[in-house]
């Protein structure tokens, strides 16, 4: 498998998460969404996704990009560890978390956003942030475990703790949010997180390395 990523898109590190508890080795190749105007917007990387925006996999013959269906493939075609629960009802919660997070939270505060903000850009990305997760703490709170669902990690916990990290680096009040805050920090602990964090990747700036 080939893995396009940037290392601190946090939809790349949700692939990054997966690949890791799935002990699915890959190699990965680095888009820079700043260096040279946009790595992204390249003729070479538009033939792998013409969306042009990382992640995308190509594995299996096949080249996907979406975070949720490059996991939602993972997850049908190598199921452990397993990221979506059996039970129905708590897979539906997992799903909800997910979207939750990758359609309501992350797209209004991503890159292609910001630079349409200009000078509010920080506080357009903290409002969204917040009222996001004024929901997301309410829906936790009836949802978690240990985990965001229960006590097995789940797709929901691989989009929850690079939300986390984009709070942190906008900036963003944690007070409020207790429970995702125990459950980031308790993922944090895991080896999977720990080896797909953005700190830890090959096209991360020296300055930025753990």
């Amino acid at each position: 498998p080939i893995l396009y990523s940037y290392f601190r898109s946090s939809c790349s590190w949700r692939v990054r998460i997966a690949l890791a508890l799935k002990g699915i080795s890959y190699d990965l190749v680095p888009v820079n969404l700043l260096k040279d105007g946009g790595q992204q917007f390249s003729a070479e990387f538009k033939a792998v996704n013409p969306m042009q925006q990382v992640p995308a996999l190509k594995i299996d013959g096949i080249t996907l990009s979406q975070s949720l269906a490059i996991i939602h493939y993972l997850e049908d075609t190598r199921p452990n560890p397993r990221l979506l629960p059996q039970d129905p009802k708590k897979r539906a919660q997992v799903r909800m978390i997910a979207d939750h997070i990758v359609s309501g939270i992350q797209p209004l505060q991503n890159l292609s956003v910001l630079r349409q903000m200009g000078e509010k850009k920080m506080e357009w990305a903290q409002n969204c942030i917040a009222s996001g997760f004024q929901a997301l703490e309410q829906i936790l709170q009836h949802t978690a475990g240990r985990y965001s669902v229960g006590d097995e990690v789940s797709m929901a916990d691989l989009c929850l703790v690079p939300q986390v990290s984009n709070a942190e680096r906008f900036r963003v009040d944690m007070g409020p949010y207790p429970t995702i805050t125990r459950i980031n920090k308790a993922l944090l602990e895991l080896e999977a997180f720990k080896v797909s964090h953005p700190s830890q990747q090959p096209d991360t700036p020296a300055e930025l390395r753990a």
